[in-house]
């Protein structure tokens, strides 16, 4: 090659297509030159898609383009932009020639392998980090604690400190939920409030009157909000199927999004009964009373049931739960 820069597109013995690029940063760096001698395009049609990837926005010009020194062959040196792998990638699967369509055979044959393969390497990566990860919290921690036993000079100091505390709770669940490991715990037995068919019609129509909402809001099609009234606490050999209140909360919301019980408003309802149930329950406030779930989280929780599938079910109530109890 002339230089380190020069891109060399070959074939494998077994006939594969392969390419040699120059590295910086961590990544692949190309010109337009280059990336027409790659695709065997002219440089104004490789200008075309580049042009159009960001006037689609499809990429940030920002974050993928880059002013390296090249060496000219004048042996000069100039200041020239080189484009990453990424805008490789993109204005690959746009071009129109046999090249292009070696380059498309070529990376979806890359990330087949990275697909089948990457999984176990991934998974070794993720033992190795397990340790790492488990020091990282151990430190969130005693961040925390220094707010209380050590006067700290800054506010941001402070401020950023109490925001890594604050939510390394959710960051555990997240970390659990990744792995599977989302257990119920930290939660309360004894009940305060239990929700029967009559009191929950009552607090559908409160509803209904706060909201001005139409005659249909509220309206019952069949017998399955009852049965989502009952079912949250079934029995099994005399003993409660969902023994806390937060599980029973949770399944409250679960089971009337789920079963679309009314002509209108089946999430809206959910979510209302789900923090009246948990307000009568002495759970929906902190002891320093903040809420126990944010309106944006109530949301986002709501919605996500509605869109689930009904094996992920367990792993929805254990989400739920996490997020109720006495440790968030």
């Amino acid at each position: 090659m002339e230089s380190k820069s020069e891109i060399v597109i070959y074939k494998s013995g077994n006939g594969q297509t392969s390419i040699d690029v120059r590295l910086e940063q961590e990544t692949v760096w190309l010109t337009q030159e280059q990336i027409s001698a790659l695709f065997e395009r002219e440089r104004s049609v490789i200008t075309k898609h580049i042009n159009n990837i960001f006037k689609e926005k499809e990429l940030d010009m920002k974050s993928v383009c880059a002013n390296f020194a090249h060496t000219a062959e004048d042996g000069k040196t100039y200041q020239t932009q080189f484009y990453n792998l990424d805008v490789i990638i993109s204005t690959g699967y746009r071009v129109k020639s046999k090249r292009g369509t070696q380059f498309r055979i070529w990376a979806n044959r890359i990330l087949k392998d990275y697909l089948v393969k990457g999984y176990s390497v991934n998974e070794k990566r993720l033992k190795d980090t397990t340790a790492k990860l488990n020091e990282l919290k151990s430190a969130v921690k005693l961040l925390g604690s220094v707010i209380h036993s050590k006067e700290i000079t800054t506010d941001e100091a402070k401020g950023l400190i109490t925001v890594i505390a604050d939510f390394t709770f959710a960051l555990d669940v997240l970390d659990k939920y990744d792995h599977e490991q989302l257990t119920i715990s930290g939660t309360e037995k004894k009940e305060k409030f239990r929700i029967d068919y009559s009191w929950a019609v009552k607090a559908i129509d409160t509803l209904r009157k706060k909201f001005k909402s139409s005659s249909l809001f509220g309206k019952e099609k069949d017998e399955s909000f009852k049965s989502s009234l009952n079912t949250i606490y079934q029995t099994f050999d005399k003993k409660e199927l969902y023994p806390s209140v937060e599980e029973k909360a949770a399944h409250l919301l679960y089971f009337v999004v789920k079963n679309h019980s009314f002509v209108d408003g089946n999430k809206r309802i959910a979510a209302f009964l789900f923090v009246w149930f948990m307000e009568r329950n002495g759970l929906l406030y902190r002891k320093d009373g903040t809420k126990r779930i944010a309106d944006n989280a109530l949301v986002a929780l709501t919605l996500l049931i509605a869109q689930s599938k009904p094996e992920e079910k367990d792993m929805m109530i254990k989400v739920i739960v996490n997020l109720i109890n006495n440790k968030n």
